[in-house]
């Protein structure tokens, strides 16, 4: 039996568009998931962590970080530009010293139809593996801490032109929750524009 070459063609397309309607629908899902693990994850470590930097009597009372819903709208794919000298940069601590980063790249991307460009550093010790994006944005003093949030990057290999950043892995300096500790201020260049509705919110006791 001859099917008709234009059936063959609609069935074809049809088991395209279901692919790509399952990726959208179950890979949306699976993201959320995994960021979900990640924070229950965060939360235990939080309560009973020996590096909690809850005090005793917060951790006794301590249910969940607050955070925006997963939105894998947050996730971009951005434009990496290595610097070929990475020179070295004081960042100002919130105690009022600093401390040496070095300037290893600068991401692009663009959000609210606004082009973007955080710089990605590297601690000048040499010990991280991942490159530390500091940023500030407008739901600080709002919604999320006022001092600015911290993002995590994997550090691009010397090739790469692209680098991942996932902004509902935004997370809070240890300082948001407890006077204690020291932690770097972003810097300047990094102060973004735009609100950034995604990770982790401001702290509530």
């Amino acid at each position: 039996m001859k099917l008709n070459p234009k059936l063959l063609i609609g069935l074809g397309l049809l088991l395209i568009f279901g692919y790509f309607l399952q990726d959208l629908v179950f890979g949306n899902d699976q993201y959320a998931v995994g960021i979900k693990k990640a924070r229950s994850e965060k939360n235990d470590s939080f309560r009973r962590g020996n590096t909690s930097p809850l005090l005793t009597a917060q951790r006794a009372t301590f249910d969940s970080l607050r955070y925006f819903a997963p939105d894998k709208t947050y996730r971009f794919i951005a434009q990496w530009e290595p610097l070929a000298a990475h020179d070295t940069v004081l960042i100002p601590l919130t105690n009022g010293k600093v401390e040496k980063y070095l300037r290893w790249g600068r991401a692009s991307f663009t959000l609210d139809s606004q082009p973007q460009q955080l710089t990605c550093l590297l601690k000048a010790d040499g010990k991280d593996t991942t490159l530390f994006v500091p940023f500030t944005d407008k739901t600080n003093g709002f919604d999320t801490y006022g001092g600015g949030r911290y993002l995590d990057a994997p550090k691009p290999r010397p090739n790469d032109k692209e680098i991942t950043l996932d902004f509902n892995a935004a997370y809070n300096p240890y300082c948001a929750y407890n006077s204690e500790y020291v932690c770097p201020v972003p810097p300047a260049d990094n102060r973004m524009k735009v609100a950034v509705k995604a990770g982790e919110k401001s702290f509530h006791e």
